[in-house]
């Protein structure tokens, strides 16, 4: 009978130890098993890109202020022009008529001038023929500016509104329009976070996709005062060297800002893992054997690891394998 409760015993004392053992199997079994990595800070390039149009440097729309007959028009879309050239010539008959009407009035008034020296003409009369003969010189002046169109810059006929003989109205804004593009410009919409750190002068590489193997350099001459308040960026003019003329008004461009080297901290791209559903990124942090979900702010992409700008901080240990099974707050194991 004794042997029979012995056997029992016995029995029951494995049966527990055996549930002990697989109870303390099961504790460990909850820990994820992880790899981490020390977040440090290392000196990277801060390269910001931003895309624009090429403009020319200055447009010119060469125009009459009269609705006056084009009676010859010098130049072609795509001929080079110079400045004080003669592009058009208007219908004159008005700037005759205002031509005769000038020397009149200078016969006039030479005529009052010797009465008004010798006492027969009042010097009301006098200074009323002197005005009448201002303003005709000023008319006159207006209308030849008017019928001879002149190039204001060194540039290109980029386009041709009118042929000969056609009658110009000045509600279309144009006959002829002039681009100066021995330089030219780009003008990009550049954030908020940069303002303090663009400066005049400040020497931009533009990439443009028609050519793909070549870098253009330009400088920053312009930079905006106000910031727009909803899109928060603020305008950034770049003058570009175009002697060549390979840069044309129109082509799409991409310019690259370089802010020069600042520390930042960086940490292995596998680290960081996307929100499905959203645009939040986010990484695990290990403090005392537990995870903490982290969102962070990316920056640049460096080689096989990405800048942090905000989330993580140096020296804090982020998960490189094992995340994907990780909930916050989870107990972990790690594992070298």
């Amino acid at each position: 009978m004794k042997k029979i409760l012995t056997s029992i015993f016995l029995a029951v004392l494995v049966l527990c130890s055996c549930t002990s053992k697989n109870a303390k199997k099961g504790e460990k079994s909850t820990k994820t098993l992880v790899k981490v990595e020390i977040a440090q800070k290392e000196k990277v390039n801060q390269l910001a890109d931003f895309t624009g149009t090429i403009r020319p440097f200055y447009v010119n729309k060469i125009s009459s202020s009269m609705g006056l007959r084009i009676e010859h028009i010098n130049v072609e879309v795509g001929d080079k022009v110079k400045k004080g050239e003669l592009l058009v010539k208007m219908d004159k008959r008005q700037y005759l008529q205002a031509s005769i009407q000038l020397s009149n009035l200078e016969i006039d008034f030479s005529r009052i001038e010797k009465l008004y020296e010798e006492g027969g003409a009042s010097k009301q009369q006098l200074d009323q023929l002197k005005t009448q003969l201002d303003v005709a010189r000023h008319a006159l002046n207006n209308l030849k500016e008017n019928v001879d169109l002149v190039s204001p810059i060194n540039g290109v006929v980029t386009e041709r509104m009118y042929d000969e003989g056609d009658l110009y109205s000045p509600s279309v804004g144009r006959i002829l329009t002039v681009m100066q593009m021995n330089k030219v410009k780009v003008r990009v919409n550049v954030s908020e976070e940069y303002f303090p750190r663009v400066k005049m002068g400040m020497p931009v590489n533009i990439h443009l996709e028609v050519y793909p193997n070549k870098i253009f350099k330009g400088n920053v001459t312009l930079i905006y005062p106000a910031l727009d308040a909803t899109t928060r960026t603020f305008m950034v003019e770049i003058t570009i060297p175009n002697k060549s003329l390979t840069l044309r008004p129109g082509m799409y461009s991409r310019v690259s800002l370089n802010f020069g080297n600042i520390e930042r901290i960086l940490i292995p791209d596998v680290a960081v893992q996307k929100q499905i559903g959203s645009n939040e990124h986010y990484s695990f942090v290990i403090k005392d054997s537990i995870a903490e979900r982290r969102v962070i702010k990316r920056g640049r992409i460096v080689g096989d690891k990405i800048e942090i700008l905000s989330g993580i901080n140096e020296g804090e240990s982020v998960v490189i394998a094992g995340g994907q099974r990780l909930l916050d707050k989870g107990e972990v194991t790690i594992i070298k």
